[in-house]
């Protein structure tokens, strides 16, 4: 991509590369929602184990499951399109985070493209370690939700409803144990400080807990916590690898002085 002198590019090129990044992850997305509607009965068999076993329901032959029901006409396609395109984007993920982060990568130096590869390697494993953990504590959840339901009340749950909260919260989950890669990547490219990481601290506390608040599909203290208490260690543990990274940086441009 062409770039004026000192990196900068104008304001059309960035439109254009915006609209290639864009382009790229639906592509990307789009790939891995034709993989989710071609595993669809896989996946919705896997997640639904939490409420009622639906493999076991489908090979007895019968025609419920659970709590769990579809209504209407359209129902049955919408609930299939749905799965595939969160599931396009649960499994594209790291693909299409990197998009976003190529498309700041053009304004920086060679070398500070060098140290963004970090980002590359390490988005893929962080996401599957935050999808991985979503998945792992709904079960859990799920119970403890449905525990709050009135005695001698059945709790009938539209599938495509539960579908859209299990798949909601395993891609939250995911997106934000990317945070430590971006705080680091950031640090290695030189934008940030470990200073400036971990000087706001209590600021960064009261965001994570905010964020987790509002944007956690259910509203329990324990899927909030599970994924709180990991996104705060991250912060403190990107905080102190960006400190060692600076005195490490500072030492090597010392002895290249002297």
């Amino acid at each position: 991509m062409s770039a004026t002198s000192g990196g900068r590019m104008p304001l059309i090129e960035h439109l254009r590369e915006l609209r290639n990044r864009v382009f790229k992850s639906v592509v990307f997305i789009a790939f891995g929602s034709c993989i989710g509607w071609f595993f669809y009965n896989e996946i919705i068999t896997r997640l639904a184990q939490p409420v009622c076993d639906l493999k076991a329901a489908q090979l007895a032959g019968s025609d419920n499951c659970g709590a769990l029901y579809i209504s209407g006409v359209l129902g049955p396609l919408n609930l299939q399109i749905k799965v595939a395109l969160l599931s396009g984007v649960i499994l594209m993920a790291p693909l299409w985070l990197y998009q976003l982060w190529a498309f700041i990568a053009p304004a920086l130096h060679r070398r500070e493209k060098r140290n963004s590869v970090f980002f590359i390697v390490a988005a893929t494993p962080f996401f599957a370690s935050g999808a991985y953990l979503g998945y792992t504590i709904l079960p859990v959840a799920i119970r403890v939700l449905f525990g709050f339901t009135p005695s001698s009340l059945e709790n009938l749950v539209r599938f495509d409803d539960y579908l859209d909260f299990v798949l909601r919260a395993i891609l939250l989950f995911g997106i934000a144990f990317e945070l430590p890669v971006f705080l680091i990547t950031f640090n290695l490219i030189g934008f940030l400080s470990g200073k400036t990481i971990l000087k706001p601290w209590r600021i960064w506390i009261f965001s994570i807990t905010l964020f987790v608040a509002g944007f956690t599909p259910s509203a329990d203290p324990l899927s909030m916590l599970a994924l709180a208490g990991p996104l705060i260690a991250l912060y403190f543990f990107s905080g102190i690898f960006a400190l060692l990274n600076d005195k490490r940086r500072a030492k090597k441009a010392a002895q290249q002085e002297i």
